[in-house]
């Protein structure tokens, strides 16, 4: 299926949120088309999730301007300065944010409380589109599960082998989706588990992005599939129990497998 291109107006702005892994040109294009297109995007990166923010940003940079975009820049500042008048200047009249990979607990640590952050939310509101993969995926939800296992035995800590409450650690997100939790990696490293954990216990939808994939999400909630692989929505239908052993259960749960030009309303 060929995509068409998309093209923001003002107030019409998009989430561009991707599950990690390859960033396929077809995908990207996508991308660069909702922040103006290759001569009108003024796109910044944001690449503090990641253990080498210099190397990551200088990369995705040369990215987007193999794509053709003219101007692209990454912010590299630290913590203390992120909300000192050039930090914040930097974000004059950009038309896309992105999200790099990594740790999404750096990303929050940062960012969260801070006037850089409300002006990307600014950005949004205004048209722009905010993107993000991986880590910047998962910063997207305002429920965002930080990759730590709680109450499983040491030698299975990580496997995320139990649906079981208070067994999947979440912190505060970035809050651009407010009603529903997105995992990311999704079907590649089998994250059924996890998301369904909160499914169940916060009783919102959960999305779980597969690599190489993304969710296109407009101002109203509704998104559209593009990319390579699925994306699973979990719908919790009927009221979540908890057994004597601390296991999640429930009667009913819809489960929905989406591909490209799929669609979706998030409720």
């Amino acid at each position: 299926m060929v995509a068409l291109p998309l093209q923001a107006k003002k107030g019409d702005g998009h989430l561009f949120i991707i599950g990690g892994g390859d960033r396929p040109d077809s995908l990207m294009t996508q991308f660069v088309d909702l922040a103006g297109g290759q001569k009108k995007a003024k796109i910044l990166i944001v690449p503090y999730a990641s253990a080498d923010i210099n190397d990551t940003g200088s990369y995705q940079k040369e990215g987007f301007q193999r794509l053709g975009v003219k101007d692209v820049d990454y912010i590299h500042v630290e913590k203390k300065d992120i909300d000192t008048p050039e930090a914040l200047k930097q974000l004059d009249g950009v038309t896309g944010i992105f999200f790099s990979g990594g740790d999404q607990n750096r990303l929050t640590q940062l960012l969260l409380g801070t006037k850089f952050l409300e002006k990307i939310k600014k950005i949004h509101a205004d048209g722009g589109v905010i993107g993000g993969t991986s880590a910047g995926a998962a910063i997207m939800s305002k429920i965002m599960l930080t990759g730590e296992e709680l109450n499983a035995p040491e030698k299975r800590k990580g496997d995320f082998s139990y649906i079981q409450k208070g067994n999947v650690e979440v912190t505060e997100g970035f809050g651009f989706v407010d009603n529903a939790i997105i995992d990311q990696h999704f079907v590649i490293r089998k994250r059924e588990n996890r998301l369904l954990t909160l499914v169940l216990e916060k009783g919102l939808t959960g999305i779980g992005i597969d690599e190489a994939t993304a969710i296109i999400v407009d101002t109203n909630g509704k998104f559209r599939v593009a990319g390579h692989s699925q994306v699973l929505v979990f719908e919790p239908k009927a009221p979540t129990e908890v057994t004597h052993t601390n296991h999640l259960k429930t009667k009913e749960l819809t489960l929905r497998i989406l591909t490209a030009g799929d669609e979706y309303q998030i409720k």
